[in-house]
This record gives C-alpha cells, sequence and structure tokens, in this order.
C-alpha cells in the first residue's frame, strides 16, 4: 500500500530531525538552553517514529563521539563567531522540521482519503507535536538573529 511509503517518508525525516538535534545540541553544549531543549526534541521525534510502529536509532549521546563533540562545543563558545554558526545550526533545523511537517500533512491526507480513523488520529496527534519544535526554531532564531548580526 502507498501509504507505507508515506509512512517510511515520514520515519525517514523524523530521525534525520532527531539527529540534527542531537549534532546541533552537543555542538551548542555551551548554550544550556539549547542543548536541553534539542535533547527534549530529539527524545519526542524518535517517540513519534515509536509511535508508528519503527524501531529508533538511540540518542547521540555516546562515548568518543559525544566527548568530541562537547569538547568542540566549548572551543567554538570561546570564538567570536558561534553566533553565525547556531543561526546556521537554527536554519538546518527550522528546514528539517519543515519537511517533516510537510511528511506528516502528506501521511494525513493519505489516512483521510484511505478512511483510515485511527492513522489520522496518530497522524493528528503527532503533527501537532511536532510542529512544536518548527516553532522552538522560529522562536529561537528570532531571538538570535538580532543580537547576532548587530554585535
Amino acid at each position: 500500500m502507498k501509504l507505507d511509503a508515506a509512512i517510511e517518508q515520514v520515519v525517514s525525516s523524523e530521525s534525520e530531525l532527531a539527529d540534527a538535534l542531537d549534532r546541533v545540541g552537543e555542538r551548542h553544549r555551551v548554550e544550556h538552553d539549547v542543548f536541553h531543549i534539542t535533547e527534549t526534541l530529539a527524545k519526542a521525534a524518535r517517540a513519534r517514529i515509536q509511535k508508528l510502529g519503527k524501531p529508533t536509532e538511540p540518542g547521540g549521546h555516546d562515548g568518543l563521539l559525544s566527548t568530541v563533540r562537547e569538547k568542540t562545543s566549548e572551543l567554538i563558545g570561546s570564538r567570536p563567531e558561534p553566533g553565525m554558526l547556531l543561526l546556521r545550526d537554527l536554519r538546518q533545523i527550522y528546514l528539517l522540521a519543515s519537511q517533516a511537517s510537510i511528511d506528516w500533512t502528506v501521511l494525513g491526507q493519505g489516512a483521510q482519503a484511505a478512511k483510515d480513523g485511527d492513522l489520522l488520529a496518530l497522524v493528528s496527534e503527532c503533527h501537532t507535536d511536532q510542529l512544536r519544535t518548527l516553532n522552538w526554531a522560529t522562536t529561537r532564531i528570532k531571538e538570535a538573529a538580532p543580537q547576532t548580526l548587530t554585535s
């Protein structure tokens, strides 16, 4: 069934978003709000994948790679251009969250056309939750851009 392909696309988009959130959080670990929110949003993305009945990979806080990211974050935090890097990363999160949102919309339309009420309810719940990431990225960009571009 073609709905399976739409589900796989949502899983792919959510996985890519979760991985990017992990990377951004680790890269900007010195900005505690960014680190903790990205960690929460990545967990939520993986939970949405599980609700679709798909297995997920654990989050990106593993061993040596996590240590390297943390040390890189500390070095970047002491350089004069961390704000530009944060803006670039936030734009990436925004774009990935937008892609996931569109994929949820496509799946929802397919569920509606197939008259699959259970899937439609799940899509509605998950898409609403997923929009938190998009809204957070937008808000954080609006907060970071003036400070970064005028300092």
